[in-house]
């Protein structure tokens, strides 16, 4: 075990046993900062000057480049409950993140960066997933915007090797009517759609029902984002009102996954209408939203939360190999 792994395994956990988020983010900030350390053993007082590692994070290090489990980590697994270990094994397997922004729209680093940080986590592909263009205070990307970062996209994946490539993407707002804010043909050319309401979120259910219902049934949309648009942070924001069963059915019928928004702010689906989609036999992708690199960390509570109602790998399409996840793109009923 690396220290880089030992310190995620800690932080995973401590989310399970819902510790703080600060004290989470300790343990993924230092294992940012071991993840380049050459092979070997280091002592807690070397590891301890290394920005962002203090003296819990520094004996970890110390205790797993020398071979050992740490002892901060063997307590927290033998208290935890074999959910967690299931939990775990989700997360460790993650191949992939179907949601993320670049400064391109209202994200704070360059896709480069984003690409590198998704990378370093183990991920074999992420899809860049930048506004479209009704979204104009997020700086949503018109059509000729796009097909400049498509190039941009295409640049960046023929500087890297084969281990890893960066898709094509949108997170397009579904409009009143259910259609899509960008132009068909171009959605045609791109990876992956996500589809999220990004306006009149209180609408009455009915019109938002068939306004969900419509964008999921599209067959360029690949994933219903943060489904109820609730905010539950600071001043929050209630979930907006819809039929799940007809969505989530439609979602079900049309291979739309359903995502679960990993944003420590969203946490979307709420856990009924998470166990509701599941029931209804709907495939997640468990997306971090992440708005800048530090955030792809978020991808684990994703991860604990299918755990936690029994979903299995097969039906998390961020833990799929990226042919299977292309492919299926195509072959959707």
């Amino acid at each position: 075990m690396t220290p880089d792994e030992a310190l995620r395994r800690i932080a995973f956990l401590l989310e399970w046993r819902g510790a703080s988020p600060y004290r989470v983010r300790a343990f993924h900030t230092a294992a940012d900062a071991v993840r380049h350390l050459p092979p070997g053993t280091v002592d807690a007082a070397q590891a301890g000057q290394l920005h962002g590692v203090g003296p819990v994070t520094a004996e970890v290090i110390a205790q797993a480049s020398a071979g050992a489990v740490p002892g901060y980590l063997a307590r927290l697994q033998a208290e935890a409950d074999p959910q967690a270990r299931t939990g775990w094994d989700l997360a460790a397997g993650s191949t992939g993140d179907c949601h993320l922004h670049s400064d391109w729209s209202d994200g704070g680093s360059p896709l480069e960066d984003m690409a590198d940080a998704a990378r370093a986590l183990g991920h074999r592909w992420a899809v860049l997933t930048d506004h479209s263009p009704r979204l104009t205070i997020a700086h949503g990307l018109s059509r000729e915007r796009l097909e400049s970062q498509l190039e941009a996209v295409a640049a960046v994946n023929s500087r890297r090797g084969s281990e890893f490539r960066l898709l094509t993407g949108i997170e397009c707002d579904i409009l009143e009517d259910g259609s899509l804010d960008q132009d068909e043909e171009l959605l045609g050319r791109l990876d992956i759609v996500v589809a999220s309401v990004h306006s009149k979120l209180r609408s009455e259910p009915g019109p938002m029902t068939a306004r969900m219902v419509a964008a999921v049934r599209n067959p360029h949309v690949d994933v219903l984002g943060h489904c109820t648009g609730r905010i539950i942070t600071g001043r929050g924001r209630p979930q907006s009102l819809f039929d799940a069963e007809a969505v989530f059915a439609a979602c079900a019928q049309a291979g739309t996954a359903v995502e679960i928004n990993c944003r420590p702010e969203r946490r979307d689906p709420p856990d009924d209408l998470l166990v509701q989609a599941a029931a209804a036999g709907c495939r997640f992708a468990v997306d971090t939203d992440a708005h800048a690199p530090e955030q792809l960390h978020w991808q684990s509570t994703g991860y604990a939360r299918a755990a936690r109602i029994g979903l299995g790998a097969d039906r998390l399409i961020t833990s799929w190999p990226l042919e299977r996840l292309l492919t299926s793109r195509t072959g959707r009923p």
